[in-house]
């Protein structure tokens, strides 16, 4: 599955080590690159909250902080991309982003795509976080190769 929740930041009040918190705070990101299936991770957590809340007998309060719809990126960008990492003799994979990146503001104003190069262990957005500095360096060539492109054909 797409679907990736994250609890990015837990506050508690009174943040004292001996004192049990009268209130906690809690962020989740939810996402998934399709509404359906983010809907019903949504209506679950929904539910999961609610259920925990009943459970212990404490109020809880669900304020949705912002909303994202999924983008699609510009095919003809996405094929450059490919070409040229092709040409370049790089492996390439299209592949979904659940990260919220300016691409995504972008990509309703003007033709946009992103390149991912490979981190370590799959993870990213994360302090475990490592790209091998080959793999920057292949990712950089890609993007230099598309933007000449690009510049030569003035699309």
């Amino acid at each position: 599955a797409a679907s990736v929740i994250t609890a990015g930041s837990l506050r508690l009040e009174p943040d004292v080590v001996n004192v049990i918190a009268g209130r906690a705070t809690v962020t989740v990101d939810l996402r998934d690159p399709e509404p359906g299936p983010l809907a019903a991770l949504e209506a679950a957590v929904r539910e999961l909250a609610e259920a925990i809340a009943g459970d212990e007998k404490v109020a809880v309060e669900i304020r949705e902080l912002s909303r994202f719809a999924s983008v699609t990126f510009d095919s003809a960008l996405v094929a450059r991309i490919e070409a040229a990492a092709g040409r370049l003799g790089h492996p390439a994979r299209r592949m979904p982003s659940g990260a919220g990146h300016d691409a995504q503001a972008l990509a309703r104003h003007v033709p946009t795509a992103m390149i991912f190069v490979p981190s370590a262990a799959g993870i990213s957005h994360s302090p475990h976080e490592h790209t091998r500095p080959e793999h920057l360096e292949a990712g950089a060539n890609v993007l230099l190769q598309v933007m000449l492109e690009v510049a030569r054909s003035g699309v």
